[in-house]
């Protein structure tokens, strides 16, 4: 059986003008959900969480229901388009650990962001066989952004990062954490790399709409505010039906988003042999 969880959120908390709105990812999250379909998946096994009903206690409520339901040969599918961030992870012996990314749910501010740690104590709880996709269209640190020259019909003016500036605490830790990471060999340097990167042991696949040291942009395209990974995600899996190995999805997109001038790099994370297989499967 196929499923999925699919959260956009536009609208952060207060409801309405106020937060740190964006404009694209309710676009991002219906193109998704109908480009699953045309993959072969139930409309009624897909869960669609937007602005106000995507809070914190939503997302990992479904997420884990979704998980702890599957059996072996299932495929799961959890798309989140939003803004991300990145926030310090302090061990249990009070020293920095490192720099934890994290996406931002609707009541972030008052219920705090969702970073890998939550994530990785859910997907734990995947059952060997399941295939798991995750997708994020976010931000996930605040290195700089420039403006594009798109082949397509973008406005300007309505681009914007999928980006929250982290706490002053967190900020502070940030400046020094390449530094800090480095010092105790914490951290391989990957990130600097076009890659599919392979990771031992992961239980899903990771689609990142860019390295963690770029931001992930939104903008107009054709008349529609839309998230630039997720556009090419969506258009390059309905042009195959979802029949489409990893490493040239991964591929294609990266050539889509390098021809549209974007400032930003996809990277997939798995095990080396996902990569060769179908995605979904």
């Amino acid at each position: 059986m196929k499923k999925a969880l699919i959260v956009g959120i536009n609208d952060y908390a207060p409801i309405g003008s106020g937060g740190p709105d964006l404009n694209g990812c309710v676009n991002d999250a219906r193109d998704m959900a109908n480009t699953l379909v045309i993959c072969g998946f139930n409309p009624a096994k897909i869960k669609i969480l937007t602005n106000q009903n995507a809070t914190r206690v939503n997302i990992l409520t479904y997420l884990k229901s979704m998980i702890s339901s599957s059996v072996k040969g299932d495929s799961l599918v959890f798309y989140y388009s939003g803004h991300g961030t990145r926030v310090a992870n302090i061990g249990s012996d009070l020293e920095l650990d490192g720099m934890d990314e994290a996406i931002c749910p609707h009541d972030y501010a008052s219920a705090g962001v969702l970073r890998d740690d939550d994530f990785k104590a859910v997907l734990d709880k995947l059952k060997a066989g399941v295939n798991m996709e995750i997708i994020f269209d976010c931000c996930h640190s605040g290195t700089g952004t420039r403006k594009m020259d798109l082949g397509l019909e973008i406005d300007l003016s309505l681009e914007a990062a999928r980006f929250i500036p982290p706490m002053l605490e967190d900020e502070f830790y940030l400046t020094y954490a390449c530094e800090i990471e480095s010092s105790k060999n914490a951290k391989k340097a990957t990130s600097l790399t076009k890659a599919l990167v392979p990771v031992a042991g992961l239980n899903h696949t990771l689609w990142a709409a860019s390295k963690d040291n770029q931001v992930s942009m939104e903008g107009n395209i054709s008349g529609q505010i839309r998230g630039y990974f997720t556009y090419h995600f969506c258009k390059i899996l309905r042009a195959t039906n979802g029949n489409i190995i990893r490493k040239t999805l991964d591929k294609q997109i990266a050539i889509a988003l390098a021809a549209m001038g974007a400032a930003q790099t996809n990277q997939t994370e798995s095990i080396r042999t996902e990569f060769s297989q179908k995605i979904f499967t």
